[in-house]
């Protein structure tokens, strides 16, 4: 799923070497979070945060059948 996330968020961006995506499990809930700086941010979050909605919808229908939850953050550097 990190792979997928990175992918996204790097079309977007103007300067993919700056936004960092990590991913980490926190009590059985996979949290994908996007780092990125105050100019990028913009960007993936978009307007009304529809970007934002739209990245986390393709992460949950990525990971279809799978039992385990999967969170996406975005956190300003």
């Amino acid at each position: 799923m990190e792979d997928l996330v990175r992918y996204i968020v790097d079309q977007l961006v103007d300067d993919p070497q700056t936004v960092t995506v990590e991913s980490s499990e926190q009590d059985g809930v996979t949290v994908i979070n996007i780092i990125a700086g105050k100019d990028e941010i913009g960007k993936i979050i978009g307007k009304q945060g529809r970007i934002a909605r739209a990245i986390r919808t393709l992460v949950k229908a990525a990971a279809g059948g799978r039992s385990r939850k999967i969170s996406v953050e975005i956190i300003e550097r």
